[in-house]
Formats: structure tokens, sequence, C-alpha cells
């Protein structure tokens, strides 16, 4: 080598000097080998490290931050960490809002405020191919007034008293799929500086045979055969923070609206028009600690799973989902084969 480069610089440089700098070379090329491989090795340590507070097992190719959201999995992630913790500890959620009447040609009615507690717990599945979310809420009707949680309800559009029936979906698990499927990523998002929103928009098309509550048999509590509902979700999380890889989870901010057709115990299935649900949800950085505290008082008495570990459904079954239609024609059939109605009435209150 020695003779090559004095072949290449002619006179200018002598052999010894010309030795002196090979070695030279030669032992920092080995330095700066060692540094790197020392760098590489402290990072992929770090990198466990961090990986450690993730769940076990991950997707190919998971990423935990810096986030790319153009690529689709990344962007699940952002979405994951804002709906879930990646590390499958429970994450406890609120919902204040309010629930309007609204009725084609006449006034539109503040009928509740509500307000909604919510459990969720992640898992990844490698035979399944995507995410299993374990998931329970309730949405509680409160008084307008003094925010207690309403047992009966004076309906402003018929005049009648009836008892509420609290929405209490549990389980109603839902599965995120890597690639493929109505739940699949990339969703579609929006920033603005640090903010990152997720706009998702689900409509649920009137398909026949999925409304439990037929007109023919419950005329008084479905408006119609089908069920249908469109829910709008605008997901915000901080990018700074999504882009941590040591956030397992980032605290979210949820705008949340439904729009569905009449409650059954409204009895109003004969009257057009919808139900406008309107809310504010918020992971909770306290967990149950969070809750306001009347309604904790009756989680506590009422809905105690809500409120106590694992908090989320532990036992998974999409195939099976209680929600608040199937539990009301379960309260209809029970009243009518025990003969506890007053004519097609079932909710109403006369004493």
């Amino acid at each position: 080598m020695v003779d090559r480069l004095q072949r290449l610089l002619g006179k200018h440089l002598s052999r010894r000097r010309l030795f002196d700098w090979g070695i030279r070379l030669g032992l920092w090329s080995a330095v700066t080998g060692a540094t790197s491989s020392v760098a590489a090795s402290l990072e992929n340590i770090s990198r466990r490290k961090k990986m450690a507070k993730y769940l076990d097992p991950l997707p190919p190719g998971f990423n935990p931050g810096p986030l790319d959201l153009s690529k689709p999995l990344d962007n699940q992630v952002a979405l994951l960490k804002l709906q879930a913790d990646l590390s499958g500890e429970p994450v406890i959620s609120i919902f204040p809002g309010k629930a309007w009447l609204w009725i084609p040609g006449e006034n539109n009615y503040v009928a509740f405020h509500t307000y909604g507690i919510a459990a969720s717990r992640l898992e990844y599945n490698e035979e399944e191919k995507g995410w299993r979310f374990y998931h329970r809420e309730a949405l509680l009707y409160t008084d307008p007034e003094t925010g207690e949680v309403l047992d009966t309800w004076k309906n402003p559009v018929t005049g009648m008293t009836v008892r509420v029936v609290h929405v209490i979906n549990d389980p109603v698990q839902r599965f995120y799929p890597l690639e493929k499927g109505p739940f699949a990523p990339p969703y579609p998002y929006m920033v603005n500086g640090d903010n990152l929103v997720f706009q998702i928009d689900v409509f649920r098309p009137p398909v026949p045979g999925n409304n439990p509550l037929t007109r023919k048999e419950y005329p008084l509590h479905s408006q119609q055969d089908v069920y249908q509902t469109g829910e709008l979700w605008a997901i915000n999380g901080s990018i700074k923070a999504l882009n941590d890889p040591e956030n397992t989870r980032v605290p979210a901010h949820t705008a949340w609206g439904r729009i569905s057709m009449w409650e059954p115990f409204f009895e109003m299935g004969n009257r057009p028009g919808v139900v406008i649900y309107h809310s504010q949800a918020f992971t909770t950085e306290n967990g149950i600690d969070d809750i306001d505290p009347k309604i904790r008082a009756y989680a506590e008495k009422h809905h105690p799973q809500f409120l106590e570990p694992p908090y989320a459904p532990t036992e998974w079954g999409e195939g099976y989902q209680e929600n608040h239609w199937t539990y009301a024609k379960k309260l209809i059939d029970k009243a009518r084969a025990e003969g506890k109605t007053v004519g097609e009435s079932v909710f109403g209150v006369f004493d």
C-alpha cells in the first residue's frame, strides 16, 4: 500500500512518512469503527429499554416513535396511543355532554345532560394480525339543573313520565386490523401546529335484520325495522408527545357527536325525529379519581365493574356485543311476559 501511495504522490513524501501515515490511518479507522459499534450497541440497549414498556408481542415493523403518519402502521400507532395504552394497561375515559331531541318542524329540546365513563384495554393478536380493543362504556342521563343521575324523566314531547334506561354497552369490543377492514389504517387526520386530529365518521348503514326491535313487534319503542346511527369523532393529541417513543399513551381530547333514532324508553316510535348527542371526551390522568363524584357514587352502586380492577373486559368476544337496544328488548320482553305493561307502554310511570 505504501509503494502505491509513493508512486501516486511521487517525491513529495518520503517512504517513511507514508508508512507513518498508514499506521495512523489504520488506528483511526479502528477507533472510529469501535466508536460506531459502541454507539450502535448503546442505541440498541436504549431502544430495548423503551420497548420494554410496550406490549409483547407487537406487529412486525412496529415503531414507537418518531412516527411517520403517512405510513399505515405508524398512523395506527398514533391513534392507539390516543385511544388506549400500548403497554396493555387499562385507560379510563370520561365524556360529559348533552342530548338533544330534534323534531322536524318543531322546537328542539335539551332533553338531558349526559355523563359517560369508559374503560379500555389493548392487546395485539399475532394470528389475527391486528389489535383487540377491549372496551366497556356507560352513558348516564342526568338532570340538567342538578347533575343528578335520573331514574325517571318527564318527556317534554309526550308529557309522559318514563323510567330511564341508561346506555350500558358492556362489552362493546372493536378490532383494529393492520390492513383490510372497516377499522384498518391509515385514518384521516389533520395537523395544526402541535395538534394532531383524527377525524373519523362512522355511519351505520340500514342493514335489514340489524334492529332487535322491529316495528311490527315494538311499534311504541322503535321507529323503523333497521337500526341506523351516525357517530362523529375528532380525536386530538400532541404530535410531540406522540412522537416520543417513551410514551405508550398520550392524553387525548375527543369531540364526539352521535345521531340516532329515539331511545326505546322514550316510547316515541310513532313520531319522526332523532336524538343528537354532543360530548367532550377525555382520557383521564388519574383514572377513576377524575370521575365526577355524583357519577362515581352512582356507578359504585349500580355498575361497579367500571371502577374495579381490571376495569376493562378481559374476555374477547367481538361477535357478542351487549348494547342499550338489546338490553331494552330484554326489559320489554320480560315486562310483557310478566304482564307488567299499561297498554303498549313498558317504561311509563303512572303512580
